[in-house]
């Protein structure tokens, strides 16, 4: 009889563990996935279709190498002149990100600018109410997060494995969100998805090319010293200590980034508006890697360079944080004009058209 009771006890201990089980596995991140409710615990038993891997050198994101999108609310403030909502965004398991959407007052539908700084700097300047009232100067959307193995995305890595040793990972993981956070904008339903810019900074700058390559909503793109050119940046760069230097040089690590080199993709673009802004005593792309970046620009004027970072400085003085993107989104607005690309220039040192002063 003591047996018969055991034996008894034990099944329902397993019948309760399996509807926890079954309950535990409708949640996503803390909200409940709502699906159909006929299947109960059979459900457990149903073979479904084995999700591709990732390709993180495969520029266009296969939706269905990633999780559903989820997102939450977390933080929202409204300014005089903006509102600053900061969501947590996932579509990769262990890898939730911090998305801030900064809208303009009275202006319905925006056209939008997303930010991508370089590593290693995470999301706090989004967080900066000056930052925001000039992203949105001009009646613009602004969108920033953090690259992947950067900020609050590496808090749960191996400290061996950062933003240069797992580059492969970085570049391809990144360019994939820029497409998945411009398929959330789009699905909001409250921006203009027809007037899209991205501005990139360093190793932002390069997932910026990428994505551009890969998503044709994208139609401006501003790059501030953007990295490239695999072996000669891996070879130079200070951004690599010297102890790692010899296993990024290896021929099997520069043919998995190969494919994420922007030097292969700016000439191929196809933009509304393109500008590479490079600083030339900027320490951390050689002076090998500039050069074969401004190569692989088309146009002239679409390559500006500045002696130094002063230089760069009275420029930004003159144009903003995103003055000449807006100019490029503005529908009456092809080009910036001569005169407003004269006074952005007046400082600028070395671009490749013959006429600029040495």
């Amino acid at each position: 009889m003591k047996n018969i009771k055991l034996c008894n006890f034990s099944v329902l201990i397993l019948v309760g563990g399996l509807a926890v089980c079954s309950l535990a596995a409708q949640m996503i991140g803390g909200q409940t996935k709502i699906g159909d409710s006929g299947g109960g615990i059979s459900q457990l038993a149903d073979s479904s279709p084995v999700k591709p891997k990732e390709d993180w050198t495969v520029l266009p994101v296969n939706p269905a190498s990633l999780e559903p999108l989820s997102y939450a609310v977390i933080g929202k403030a409204e300014l005089p002149e903006f509102t600053r909502e900061l969501l947590r965004v996932q579509w990769r398991s262990g890898d939730p990100i911090d998305l801030y959407v900064v809208r303009p007052h009275g202006v319905e539908k925006p056209p939008v600018v997303l930010y991508l700084y370089s590593f290693p700097s995470d999301s706090d300047r989004f967080r900066d109410d000056g930052w925001c009232k000039r992203a949105t100067q001009g009646g613009f959307a602004a969108v920033g997060f953090a690259s992947a193995l950067t900020g609050q995305r590496y808090e749960n890595r191996p400290l061996k494995n950062w933003f240069i040793s797992e580059l492969q990972e970085s570049l391809g993981t990144s360019a994939h969100d820029v497409q998945m956070i411009l398929n959330y904008l789009e699905k909001r339903g409250d921006m203009d998805m027809d007037r899209v810019a991205m501005f990139g900074q360093g190793s932002g700058g390069t997932i910026a090319v990428l994505a551009a390559q890969a998503d044709s909503r994208i139609k401006v793109l501003d790059l501030l010293n953007p990295w490239g050119d695999w072996t000669d940046w891996l070879k130079s760069s200070p951004q690599v200590p010297e102890d790692e230097r010899a296993g990024y040089l290896k021929p099997e690590f520069l043919q998995g980034v190969a494919n994420l080199d922007p030097v292969r993709y700016l000439p191929q673009l196809h933009l509304k508006g393109l500008r590479v802004q490079q600083v030339m005593n900027e320490p951390i792309t050689p002076m090998a890697a500039k050069e074969k970046i401004a190569a692989a620009i088309l146009r002239p004027e679409q390559i500006i360079r500045y002696k130094d970072e002063l230089a760069y400085r009275d420029a930004w003085r003159v144009s903003g944080l995103a003055g000449w993107i807006r100019e490029q989104l503005r529908p009456s607005t092809a080009l910036l004009s001569t005169e407003n690309q004269q006074k952005a220039t007046e400082n600028v040192v070395g671009s490749r058209s013959s006429n600029t002063p040495q």
